[in-house]
């Protein structure tokens, strides 16, 4: 990989979006993380503010953007429901809109652009596992619709540049992916049972706990897509990026009392409108093109991710 590109990573204050600024660094490249702190948070990337090749600059997508930049990471809009369901408006705004001054940006500096979509593009499946020619199950009127739609728009997007206008595009359906520098608020299944189980509250779990999810570790996915960013133009995806390894959420919740020592019991609530039942990745794609499948198995991630939480909770 040539070295000292300048790339410019959109959320990049957030949890993902930090660990791929600090692995781009490592790689020796020029990075400008752009944020509007909606979810990011300027504690994620304070340990980088003082390195050389580091920029930061507050700046909401949704607006167009001015830089000279060899590369794009579009990271950003929220991703948990509790932050994406505050505000559906401006969620919607951040995934089409950002993706059309994003691409526009590429399109005038010539700058290859890679979008980080999502599984919920699959809504809740019919077939499973999910492989990236299945086009979904979405309702497109529901209140998770302003995420699963903004993200299905913002594909569009970047395949009709990529058709009108030969923009270098690559399109990364993400996974569940945990880790630290998740936020303690976001409402996500593994910092939402960490925290509880911490705590020594009871844990919630929606349903009776049957519904299954695949978790990827943060460096695995890190490691997708900067892989993925770098096949040949002619390849631009979409492409799955997750840990295939299944679970039901109630065997999550049994994992994290277990690693933590908690005194938690567990409750069950109702389950919430188009939650999806099943959700697991096929990354035959991802194995074939770029080499590439997890390495971090559940409970080796979890020690790293409750080893962070103790630390944010300060116990």
């Amino acid at each position: 990989m040539p070295q000292n590109k300048r790339i410019l990573v959109t959320g990049g204050s957030g949890f993902l979006g930090s660990h791929l600024c600090e692995r781009l660094l490592e790689a020796g490249h020029d990075v400008l993380c752009v944020d509007n702190y909606f979810t990011g948070r300027k504690e994620n990337i304070r340990h980088l503010l003082d390195h050389h090749r580091f920029e930061v600059l507050r700046h909401d997508v949704t607006f167009p953007l001015y830089v000279e930049v060899d590369e794009i990471y579009n990271l950003a809009c929220p991703a948990s429901p509790i932050h994406y369901q505050h505000d559906p408006v401006q969620t919607t705004k951040t995934s089409v809109h950002g993706a059309i001054n994003m691409l526009g940006l590429a399109k005038r500096i010539k700058a290859k652009i890679m979008q980080a979509s999502t599984s919920e593009v699959y809504g809740d499946p019919s077939i499973h596992p999910q492989v990236e020619s299945y086009w979904g199950n979405v309702n497109p009127i529901g209140p998770r619709a302003c995420y699963d739609e903004g993200k299905r728009c913002a594909e569009t997007l970047f395949f009709d540049y990529h058709r009108q206008h030969r923009l270098r595009i690559k399109v990364a359906r993400i996974f569940n992916t945990y880790g630290p520098r998740m936020a303690i608020n976001d409402g996500r299944v593994v910092s939402n049972f960490i925290v509880q189980a911490l705590k020594n509250e009871d844990i919630t779990v929606y349903g009776e706990g049957n519904q299954t999810r695949s978790f990827c570790y943060v460096d695995d996915l890190v490691e997708g897509f900067i892989r993925l960013m770098d096949t040949p133009d002619e390849f631009t995806g979409p492409m799955n990026l997750g840990n295939p390894g299944e679970f039901t959420i109630l065997q999550l919740a049994q994992t994290v009392i277990r690693m933590t020592g908690s005194r938690s019991g567990i409750v069950h609530r109702p389950l919430p409108q188009d939650d999806p039942l099943q959700r697991q990745p096929d990354i035959t794609l991802a194995k074939s093109v770029i080499g590439w499948e997890p390495t971090v198995k559940l409970d080796e991630g979890l020690v790293k991710t409750i080893a962070f939480f103790r630390a944010e909770l300060d116990l």
